[in-house]
C-alpha cells in the first residue's frame, strides 16, 4: 500500500492521541481518518446517497492493486 506523508500541527495531532487514547502520532491519526470514512460509509448507506465521485476512486484503487501484494 502507497503510504503518504503529510505536516499537521502538534497541537491537532496531540488532541487526537488524547482523544483516541494512543501513544502514536501515526496511529491517531490512521484511527480517525477510519472512522471518518466508516461513518461516510454508513451515512452513505442509509441514505442511499452515494457520491458520484466515490466510485471511480474506488476502481482507480482496485486497478491499482492489479499484480500487487
Amino acid at each position: 500500500m502507497a503510504m503518504v506523508k503529510v505536516s499537521l500541527p502538534a497541537d491537532l495531532v496531540l488532541d487526537v492521541m488524547v482523544l483516541e487514547g494512543t501513544r502514536s502520532a501515526q496511529d491517531a491519526v490512521e484511527a480517525v481518518l477510519r472512522d471518518y470514512v466508516k461513518r461516510g460509509r454508513r451515512t452513505d448507506a442509509l441514505t442511499g446517497n452515494v457520491a458520484e465521485g466515490r466510485q471511480p476512486l474506488e476502481e482507480h484503487r482496485r486497478d491499482s492493486n492489479v499484480g500487487g501484494p
